[in-house]
C-alpha cells in the first residue's frame, strides 16, 4: 500500500512505471489520474486544494486498506496532492493491481468515489468572477452510496 499527499507535481506515467514493478500475479491493473478542469463557460485559473496531510494520509490508508481487503486487490496506491494547481496538472492518482481486471476497477472506483466525497481536502477555485469553494455533488454522494450496500 502507497499513499502519498503532498504539494510536489508528480508525472503519471512514472508513478504508475514504477507501480506496475513486481507485479507478479496480477492480471489486471487500473490506474485513474484525475486534472485540475476548466472549461469554455466554466473557466478555471486556479484550485487550491488545503489539508492536513497527516491527518489524509491516515483517513486515506484506512479507506485503501479497506479497498484491498473488499476487492481482493494485491495492492494499491493513491496520490494526492494540495496546495495551489493549474487547469491540467494532475491532482490525484489511483492504481489498483489485482488478479482479475473487475477487482481493479471496482477498487479504483471505490477509492475515487472515497476521495471525491470523504477525504479530508477542501476545494477553492480561482475564475474570472472570484473564488469559489467546490462542494460534493449529489451525484458524487449516490456514486459513494452504492459502496455501502
Amino acid at each position: 500500500m502507497t499513499v502519498r499527499v503532498e504539494e510536489a507535481p508528480f508525472e503519471p506515467g512514472a508513478e504508475t512505471n514504477r507501480f506496475l514493478r513486481d507485479a507478479y500475479g496480477a492480471g489486471a491493473a487500473v490506474t485513474f489520474t484525475g486534472l485540475v478542469r476548466s472549461s469554455p463557460g466554466d473557466e478555471v485559473a486556479s484550485l487550491t486544494l488545503e489539508a492536513y496531510p497527516e491527518l489524509a494520509i491516515a483517513q486515506i490508508e484506512k479507506a485503501v486498506a479497506e479497498a484491498i481487503s473488499r476487492f481482493g486487490l494485491i495492492r494499491a496506491a493513491v496520490i494526492h496532492r494540495y496546495g495551489t494547481l493549474t487547469p491540467g496538472e494532475p491532482i490525484v492518482q489511483v492504481m489498483a493491481l489485482a488478479g482479475h481486471r473487475q477487482a481493479a476497477f471496482e477498487g479504483a472506483e471505490f477509492l475515487m468515489d472515497y476521495l471525491k466525497t470523504d477525504a479530508p481536502f477542501w476545494k477553492k477555485e480561482a475564475t474570472a468572477e472570484g473564488a469559489r469553494w467546490v462542494e460534493a455533488k449529489p451525484a458524487d454522494d449516490a456514486a459513494r452510496d452504492r459502496w455501502r450496500t
